[in-house]
């Protein structure tokens, strides 16, 4: 894919002319105005909106909150084990103790990845790894505790609610003192996985066994209550509909009306490599781009939506900075096998500092590092 693609592909959409229904101009005036838009709008948007005018409502979204700019930070990930209790048929990572492809690194190992990067050379490490059956939170405090007496200057962001359900109820605490346990130990914000869609009859059917969507959104809140920021996922493109994406971006912005604890919003694209749903076909990029805009759109009380690049690829997520994005995540250095072995389109996501820089740059946008919390570290 050529770097040309992001810009050319955005100046053949927006040159389309397009018969846009009053239903939506009334839409259109409520963005605007700065007015929130419902749910049935939010289901006209994905069902009538074309990606032009969609692009246009959500850059003016995007510019108001946070202008021209586009985030990133220098993050590393450790993913300790991919040793899982749940079989998800949209996961490529996942394996049972001992079979080929599946890793535990030692808590040793884990501190000697983190010893790996020079002071300075980095400011947050994300862990987020399969439900291993012989992990508990002592293990995981212990880990966490670890990282911030070797290294205090990062911070650490930790674990999805899937994995604080499995390791808090087996500890027999509660949500909140399984929480306070991991923040009192050095956890200072917890990433967006394992939401998943929200609805109870989509997720028997891809993710039968895992936590219920009522204790993602349980373990979020508690999150928040306890001074834990956290991001906010939905999965998408695999067999739900469009009502199911919305009452799932309805549940996210009722929750942050209630905490305003979430950083970010990030559509997880579903990648049909390699699993048990692989004869479903990834959407084009054409949805992928309608989906940031109108989540962007929709979500008017989450600060930042984020574009993963090594999810989508570097071209796709530049391009969603003009639909609504308005951060790319991290360097990531060749970090994270969670979506390289779904079929990614970055085999080997690596890039440094000045490689974002760069490219934020080509697509006219003004690049700002940040910290885990969105203060600003430099502005480009």
């Amino acid at each position: 894919m050529k770097q040309q693609l992001p810009g050319s592909l955005f100046d053949s959409i927006c040159n389309i002319p397009q018969q846009i229904s009053m239903k939506l101009l009334d839409i259109e005036k409520k963005v605007l105005a700065g007015e929130r838009i419902t749910t049935g709008e939010c289901l006209l948007l994905y069902r009538e909106g074309e990606l032009a005018f969609l692009g246009k409502l959500a850059n003016h979204v995007r510019e108001k909150m946070n202008g021209k700019s586009a985030f990133f930070n220098r993050n590393i990930h450790i993913e300790p084990t991919n040793i899982c209790i749940y079989m998800c048929k949209f996961c490529a990572y996942s394996r049972k103790a001992g079979e080929e492809g599946s890793w535990d690194y030692s808590l040793q190992e884990i501190l000697d990845k983190v010893a790996a990067y020079p002071v300075g050379s980095i400011t947050e490490v994300h862990i987020v790894g399969g439900v291993h059956p012989d992990r508990d939170l002592e293990y995981y405090c212990t880990m966490v505790s670890g990282i911030k007496r070797a290294r205090p200057e990062l911070h650490v962001k930790g674990f999805t609610a899937i994995e604080l359900d499995f390791m808090i109820r087996k500890a027999g605490l509660s949500v909140e003192e399984g929480l306070q346990r991991l923040k009192q130990s050095g956890l200072e914000s917890i990433p967006g996985g394992g939401a998943e869609i929200f609805n109870d009859d989509i997720r028997k059917q891809i993710c039968g066994d895992k936590s219920k969507a009522e204790m993602w959104l349980t373990i979020h809140e508690a999150a928040h209550r306890v001074g834990l920021p956290s991001n906010a996922t939905m999965l998408y493109g695999h067999v739900e509909t469009f009502e199911h994406r919305v009452d799932h971006l309805d549940k996210l912005r009722q929750l942050q009306d209630h905490t305003r604890g979430f950083n970010a919003f990030i559509p997880l694209k579903y990648k049909h490599k390699n699993n048990l749903l692989s004869h479903v076909q990834e959407l084009t990029s054409i949805e992928d781009m309608r989906n940031y805009a109108i989540s962007r759109i929709f979500l008017d009380n989450f600060p930042h939506i984020k574009a993963y690049w090594p999810m989508i690829g570097k071209d796709m997520a530049l391009l969603a900075l003009s639909f609504g994005a308005d951060d790319l995540d991290g360097t990531i250095d060749d970090t994270t096998k969670i979506y390289s072995m779904a079929g990614s389109n970055e085999s080997s996501p690596v890039m440094n500092s000045q490689q974002m820089v760069d490219l934020i740059k080509t697509a006219g946008f003004i690049p700002i590092e940040r910290d885990s919390l969105y203060n600003t570290v430099r502005t480009f």
